[in-house]
């Protein structure tokens, strides 16, 4: 179907074929016309309209199909309801269905947006990587007892700091010096202290096997509960 003014037009040949231009996926530099030719492993954020949560998105790509999905959510309550949907409804699908699929958190939605930009652009973090990362390096990236990375700090102009979770785990003690500053924090590795408990060790064995310190615990004035005091 055409307009008037196109069908009175004569027909001037093509010349050159630009076809698309070549993106680096997998250490491989590919044309990408079809969605079965996008490979990439990568990872993203994305947030919500009133920003109030926000989702950490890792896809793992392999001819178009996302065959790993690992959500990770911060914000309201619901968010992880809605990425257990989403760790149900990614998997399988096209990143084109996905991109156009409802997965329930708006964040969620988001990062899925972000993500298929940088994949089906070339900008994956596997994009140098001759034959990208297996299925299961999503879940790796997580390290041992499978836990997300978070920190949680809080402070107030009163009272100060507090340190509630780090990279190395949940905080049960600050370390203060005679100034009452922060020098250190004894921590606990959640992850690898449930997978003792589900081995059959005792809980509080595996809760000392998980307890660490960090920075001049040792030199501590006094510690605190940076939960209760």
């Amino acid at each position: 179907m055409h307009t008037h003014e196109i069908e009175e037009m004569c027909v001037v040949a093509k010349g050159a074929n630009h076809g698309p231009a070549p993106i680096p996926q997998e250490g491989r530099w590919t044309k990408v016309k079809e969605v079965t030719d996008v490979f990439g492993l990568t990872h993203g954020v994305g947030w919500c309209a009133p920003q109030q949560g926000a989702c950490k998105l890792t896809l793992n790509v392999k001819k178009g199909i996302i065959e790993e999905a690992l959500i990770e959510t911060i914000g309201c309550t619901g968010m992880t309801q809605s990425a257990a949907m989403a760790a149900e409804i990614l998997p399988g699908k096209t990143i084109l269905e996905a991109l156009n699929t409802d997965l329930v958190c708006d964040a969620i939605n988001v990062a899925m947006r972000e993500l298929f930009l940088q994949i089906v652009y070339g900008r994956t973090q596997t994009a140098f990587s001759e034959g990208g990362l297996p299925i299961g390096a999503g879940l790796e990236d997580l390290g041992k007892g499978l836990r997300s990375v978070t920190a949680t700090m809080y402070g107030t102009t009163e009272k100060g700091a507090r340190y509630l979770e780090l990279a190395e785990g949940y905080v049960t003690e600050l370390a203060l010096d005679e100034d009452n500053e922060i020098i250190g924090y004894k921590f606990v590795r959640l992850g690898p202290m449930m997978d003792s408990i589900a081995k059959g060790v005792d809980a509080q064995t595996a809760l000392t096997k998980a307890t660490g310190t960090y920075g001049r615990y040792a030199d501590a004035v006094k510690t605190i509960n940076p939960r209760k005091e």
